[in-house]
């Protein structure tokens, strides 16, 4: 509740200026209808828990939204990523490897994060799109986070508290946006 008071000056899309960003924090990131799918899957991952379902519903719209032919997800902290991202592109295949170009990643800040983001660079276009968990998690992951939004072969930057989201597509104006998620 106090990460979301502290950030409600970031709600909804307030302060996003760009046209296609505004829709991706309104309608990807912040859309609070009900999905086809929510109740099949909440029924079929119990284990999870709320901040859990909260980015398993986030990475289901993306998937949705995107509609990439690949996601890697690496070092998945639940096997419920898969399983909403699968519900949300069906012609999807979830790996933990990469291989060719990257459409959707998700990758946790654990152990060889350094190594495995800069595969994604490697194997990124225009039309990749890195969600990087665990932003804030600790000192280690807040540098990171920056040393992302900085790097030169990044694009738009998404930081919703619990995980960050990263474009690359050079083609746009380098742009870091605080979202209240």
């Amino acid at each position: 509740m106090i990460v979301w008071l502290r950030r409600m000056r970031h709600s909804r899309g307030f302060g996003v200026q760009s046209p296609s960003d505004y829709r991706f924090v309104r309608y990807v990131v912040n859309e609070h209808w009900p999905y086809y799918a929510y109740d099949e899957l909440k029924k079929k991952a119990r284990d999870v828990d709320r901040q859990t379902q909260k980015l398993c519903r986030l990475y289901f719209r993306m998937a949705n939204w995107l509609q990439p032919q690949v996601v890697v997800d690496y070092r998945p902290a639940t096997s419920a990523y898969a399983l909403y991202m699968q519900a949300g592109c069906h012609k999807v295949r979830v790996t933990s490897d990469v291989d060719g170009t990257v459409q959707l990643c998700r990758m946790s800040i654990d152990c060889d994060y350094e190594n495995f983001f800069l595969q994604v660079v490697a194997h990124a276009d225009n039309h990749t799109v890195l969600i990087v968990e665990g932003i804030k998690r600790n000192r280690e992951a807040k540098a990171f986070w920056e040393q992302v939004k900085q790097d030169e072969r990044t694009g738009v930057t998404f930081d919703l508290y619990y995980c960050g989201i990263v474009f690359f597509n050079k083609l746009r104006y380098k742009q870091h946006y605080i979202v209240n998620f």
